[in-house]
């Protein structure tokens, strides 16, 4: 029994290949394209939602930043004390509710004395714990960060008909407050925090070189510093192509403005956005 195997022709063959050319040919025009866009597009919005998160933690603390404490050493970096509470202290005693002995007294935060103990007037906006500093005034940075006007809290209690509560601190004698007696709350755990831009740029395949973090201390420095600190820290953004800090504040004003600059590039795709935040310098 004879069998027959039949193949493919060489005509049949040409056809074949010029078909899958004609194919490969449209899915270089058209279909590479379209996943080289998709890759982008993906690119961008990831680079974006990077950027606007990065802005949004350095605006935060900086509409939160103790008044004066503000340090800008270059371009690439600025220092600030972020607040967590505050409120106002009870600056003369209560004439309303005469006091029959020193236990059953109003307790003033009188500058010109030493003071061991206070009354809050009024709520507490955001937290005061045992352990938190206490600040007051803060007329330029050097009071703060050289540790003249801030002292920790020892314990927290009723101030019975003299106020929210009654606040226990170290021993300290105040300078001389804002007129409207407010004091801040100071996190010791934050007691400064520093952004850094480090090392921005841009490599071969086009990505950005840089990070951004934000650096937490314990030990506030007395002393303006003379440049950024090194890199490390919690990181706020990878890939930085480039980015700066301005701040515009006149002599003897009440508000600030920092603008932020933040640049971040990935595979040359590139997003730069800006943000201004306004900071509050009146104690």
């Amino acid at each position: 029994m004879n069998t027959q195997h039949r193949g493919f022709s060489l005509v049949e063959l040409i056809v074949v290949i010029v078909i899958l050319g004609v194919i490969a040919a449209t899915a270089t025009v058209f279909v590479k394209p379209a996943a080289e866009g998709f890759v982008a597009q993906r690119d961008r919005s990831t680079l974006q939602s990077a950027a606007q998160s990065a802005l949004h933690v350095m605006a935060r603390d900086l509409r939160l930043a103790l008044p004066n404490s503000l340090r800008r050493p270059a371009d690439a970096c600025f220092e600030l004390v972020p607040t967590v509470g505050g409120g106002r202290y009870r600056m003369g005693p209560d004439i309303d509710a005469p006091c029959t002995g020193a236990a059953d007294c109003a307790a003033v935060l009188d500058p010109s004395t030493t003071t061991t103990t206070f009354d809050v007037l009024g709520p507490v906006t955001g937290r005061l714990l045992t352990g938190d500093w206490i600040v007051v005034g803060n007329q330029n940075g050097d009071e703060f960060y050289g540790g003249s006007n801030r002292s920790a809290v020892v314990a927290l209690g009723s101030a019975g008909a003299y106020g929210s509560q009654r606040v226990q601190i170290n021993p300290l004698q105040f300078p001389l407050g804002y007129a409207g007696g407010r004091f801040q709350v100071v996190n010791p755990s934050e007691a400064s925090v520093f952004f850094v831009c480090a090392n921005a740029g841009v490599d071969a395949q086009g990505n950005g070189t840089g990070t951004l973090y934000r650096q937490t201390s314990t030990a506030p420095s007395s002393s303006y510093p003379s440049s950024c600190p090194g890199a490390g820290g919690e990181v706020l953004a990878t890939q930085v192509a480039d980015c700066g800090f301005e701040y515009n504040n006149t002599s003897l004003t009440e508000q600030g403005l920092m603008s932020l600059r933040l640049v971040l590039q990935r595979r040359g795709e590139t997003i730069s956005l800006r943000q201004q935040a306004q900071v509050v310098n009146r104690p």
